[in-house]
């Protein structure tokens, strides 16, 4: 048995995300829906694609803004805290940061050098996304064929994503779950680790942000529908991303500089 796992750059920034820290207090990043919040052209942290870094320091605004002190800040109170400033990240942004880092830590320079940006066209398209592209990079552009390629279970590697796209009549939008381990067993996957970005209905109002789970590999030969999904205690047909899994056009992919 052995285990592959992502660059330790770049599971720091999903530890970032899901153990965010402000002084004392610890909480997971909330997700946040662009969709819902309807907000453009703002700072990132305030449309769902902040790095911890700017959430980070929006806290900090937000605290001076209503004369409140950081050490006052217990687990609940920060997350009730971004929650209520509208500070969080959505899947793609989460996502990105994560690849971004890994590509990094592979020499491979930024995420933007490489990506290509599908949905931007026109002279002021292109200057849109090459001056915001984390705002410009959704599912739909990493799950692209100019982006990725489909990848069978058998040769799933750490820094492989999982794309969840389409859906019953674009009912749910597309979602992307980041693959940061993998078991192996004679250099075949056995169990397959990733986190993302969620919000589930049963979690409230506070409950959403980055949420971690497993996939165990039952032939390797076959779909990773055809997998063993579990999270949080819930596994397929009682774990709601399996069941978003298989109403949406679900792969394994990787991006195709890696």
């Amino acid at each position: 048995m052995n285990t592959k796992t992502l660059s330790n750059r770049a599971l720091s920034v999903i530890d970032q995300y899901l153990h965010f820290k402000f002084g004392s207090a610890v909480c997971s990043v909330p997700y946040f829906n662009n969709k819902t919040v309807k907000a453009r052209a703002a700072l990132r942290p305030l449309i769902g694609k902040g790095s911890p870094e700017e959430i980070h320091e929006e806290v900090q605004a937000v605290l001076v803004k209503e004369r409140m002190q950081g050490a006052s800040l217990a687990d609940e109170s920060l997350k009730k805290l971004l929650v209520d400033a509208n500070l969080g990240v959505d899947c793609s942004a989460f996502a990105y940061y994560v690849l971004n880092s890994e590509n990094q830590e592979l020499g491979k320079g930024s995420l933007d050098k490489h990506v290509s940006f599908v949905n931007c066209t026109g002279v002021v398209g292109k200057l849109r996304c090459a001056l915001r592209p984390i705002e410009n990079c959704d599912v739909a552009t990493l799950a692209h064929d100019k982006n990725s390629r489909a990848m069978p279970v058998k040769e799933i590697n750490p820094g492989d994503f999982i794309s969840l796209t389409g859906g019953p009549e674009g009912f749910e939008r597309d979602h992307i779950l980041v693959i940061h381990q993998v078991e192996y067993q004679n250099f075949i996957p056995t169990k397959i680790h990733y986190s993302h970005a969620v919000a589930y209905p049963e979690d409230g109002l506070y409950g959403s942000g980055i949420k971690q789970g497993e996939i165990e590999v039952l032939d390797p030969n076959k779909t990773i529908l055809e997998a063993r999904w579990i999270e949080n205690g819930k596994e397929n047909s009682f774990n709601p991303i399996f069941i978003r899994a298989q109403r949406s056009r679900t792969e394994i992919r990787r991006l195709n500089w890696f």
